[in-house]
């Protein structure tokens, strides 16, 4: 193995957690010495997303145009873009930032008997943000075939590596194959991000006396968001919660007017654009506590993460591993997913604690922090990959 390997970074999307991440293991292996390609979306809107969070990293690489310079998703399928671009790189390896980019379909390819990445066997690697398919009805047919494929690469030593967030699940694959590539991988809490309350909320435009209530993502059905503001709309009108919702939200129909309604009574300020990553900190910043009203939301969360780093109090909804985390970390309370009635319940439950408990579930928080850290993170990525750690970082 060279000592200074070439290795493409594959990450054809700028939304939500992506160009974090990115930025993340671009600093990593740009730490311990690769050299580094990355396959991305130079779109000029997308390019400013991805200059914003890699900074002077940006110059530091080899940048490849994932879309093939066409205007739909990718122009193709995302595996035959990672192999134009890992052709044009003239790398030796290939990370996946999200393997969930190719996983269903290459998947499918091999339970049928095919691999359309043969070539890349031992050579490929990366993240497994949510494999769906390990949690599945074992009937259904899409998880057989699935399953089925996953099972025969995995036999094949397909995988460089393969890295996941969720211990549970990993467990039950490393009983099964003892001999995959298989790291947990733990979703970092950056740094950066315990500032002052007072100056962030300055920033923002939002009274001191408030009880700020941080909604941070886009609007989709699987976020919450509509869970989120009918639970605000509900608590008695001498409420002093203000729900901060950050982020693109291209919302319409019925959804759109609610949240207008919320605005217009003073119980929500929207922040509905791009949210750059100071404005991001501001944002976790200004706010007394999280919602993360997940429905059927698979894997982790970034925005959990950066709550933690911020030492502020969750409210989860109770489902999957989001709502274990918050549970079993003491971060702060969980409610029935889906359930508008129940999110008020525990909003206004978390307006009557004392300030003696919410320190309590803020010293839980920096302690989820420092052991999914930034340093944790960089360890596993680096260890998957055979790099070492540099005494530097």
């Amino acid at each position: 193995m060279a000592l200074t390997p070439d290795i493409l970074v594959y990450e054809p999307r700028t939304e939500g957690h992506h160009p974090g991440w990115l930025a993340f293991i671009v600093s990593d292996l740009l730490s311990a010495g690769a050299r580094l390609s990355l396959a991305v979306d130079l779109r000029p809107s997308s390019a400013a997303i991805l200059r914003d969070h890699l900074g002077h990293l940006w110059d530091e690489v080899r940048l490849l145009d994932a879309r093939g310079g066409q205007s739909g998703s990718t122009g193709q399928s995302k595996w035959k873009s990672m192999k134009r671009c890992f052709a044009a790189s003239a790398s030796s390896r290939v990370f996946l930032c999200a393997l969930d980019e190719i996983a269903s379909d290459v998947f499918r390819w091999r339970a049928l008997g095919l691999n359309p990445l043969a070539g890349f066997s031992g050579i490929i690697g990366g993240i497994y943000h949510r494999p769906r398919l390990l949690d599945a009805p074992r009937l259904a047919l899409g998880r057989f075939l699935k399953m089925r494929g996953f099972d025969r690469l995995l036999r094949d030593d397909f995988f460089a590596q393969l890295l996941m967030l969720d211990q549970s699940l990993l467990e039950g694959l490393r009983h099964n194959y003892p001999q995959a590539p298989l790291f947990f991988l733990p979703d970092p809490c950056p740094d950066g991000f315990g500032g002052d309350c007072a100056e962030a909320r300055k920033e923002l435009g939002i009274s001191a006396d408030r009880k700020v209530l941080l909604f941070f993502g886009v609007g989709s059905r699987r976020k919450g968001l509509g869970v989120a503001v009918d639970a605000m709309l509900s608590l008695p009108a001498e409420s002093n919660f203000l729900l901060l919702v950050a982020g693109r939200q291209q919302l319409k129909g019925d959804l759109k007017h609610r949240l207008d309604l919320l605005v217009g009574r003073g119980g929500a300020q929207v922040l509905d654009r791009y949210v750059s990553s100071d404005e991001e900190k501001c944002c976790f910043e200004a706010a007394d506590a999280v919602l993360l009203p997940y429905i059927n939301h698979f894997g982790t969360s970034g925005v959990l993460s950066r709550a933690a780093s911020a030492g502020k109090y969750i409210i989860a909804s109770d489902e999957q591993l989001v709502g274990r985390l918050v549970r079993e970390h003491g971060m702060g309370s969980v409610f029935a997913s889906g359930d508008a009635k129940a999110l008020a319940d525990a909003i206004i439950a978390f307006g009557r604690h004392d300030e003696a408990s919410l320190i309590v579930c803020r010293d839980r928080a920096a302690g989820y922090a420092r052991e999914f850290s930034r340093s944790a993170f960089r360890e596993a990525v680096l260890r998957s990959l055979g790099l070492g750690i540099p005494r530097s970082v």
